[in-house]
């Protein structure tokens, strides 16, 4: 399955880097955005989430808030119903 993963993240944040590590470790490709260089894009954010926190991350739709490798390994492989 094609996944559309888009991580958004500042400089400094030390959390952004588990994130990204978790992801690089299984072996996942995703977009990272630093919404430090790109202000229009923190400002889109705050538009769809309501929050001014990083990480962020979006996986086809569904939003991760912080570092939750569960619910991101659950997003990446849906149960069937």
């Amino acid at each position: 399955m094609n996944q559309d993963i888009t991580l958004f993240t500042t400089t400094m944040c030390p959390v952004c880097g588990m994130v990204r590590d978790f992801l690089t470790n299984i072996n996942i490709e995703y977009k990272e955005v630093n919404i430090d260089l790109h202000s229009i894009e923190l400002i889109k954010l705050i538009g769809k989430t309501r929050r001014f926190s990083v990480p962020q991350t979006n996986i086809n739709g569904e939003w991760v808030f912080g570092f939750d490798p569960v619910r991101i390994l659950n997003l990446l492989n849906p149960k069937p119903n």
